[in-house]
């Protein structure tokens, strides 16, 4: 025998979920908590597997690391930002200083002096 169709998952969010109200229904609650700890998992293996891609170019790349691999260093960095347990209720001040693009033209660099982060770049 031969299965005809194929293993479906949900992968949004239930659709009964009341977010004013979320203990009214306690099936769609646990079933909203178990999508944004799935949701969290997912990003948080996104990010190792960049972290992984970026080992493999700086091993892979030698000394032109920089150029080579500055877009898969801005692909895991922009994958961190706020991911992880615990950080969901945090300011945004406490995330890290604001993301710098790693690039190196001219108008970059006056938006860095602008904003007084010239020194730090």
């Amino acid at each position: 025998m031969v299965r005809k169709g194929g293993v479906q998952f949900e992968e949004g969010p239930p659709e009964d979920f009341d977010p004013a109200n979320p203990y009214a229904d306690p099936v769609a609650f646990y079933e909203q908590r178990e999508h944004l700890v799935r949701e969290k998992w997912i990003a948080i293996e996104k990010s190792k597997i960049l972290r992984e891609r970026v080992k493999w170019c700086y091993r892979i790349e030698g000394v032109n690391y920089i150029e080579k691999c500055r877009h898969l260093v801005q692909q895991y960095l922009d994958s961190t930002r706020g991911v992880g347990w615990y950080k969901d209720h945090r300011p945004h001040y406490l995330h890290g200083l604001p993301l710098l693009r790693l690039s190196s033209s001219s108008s970059d660099r006056s938006i860095d002096r602008s904003i007084g982060l010239a020194d730090r770049v």
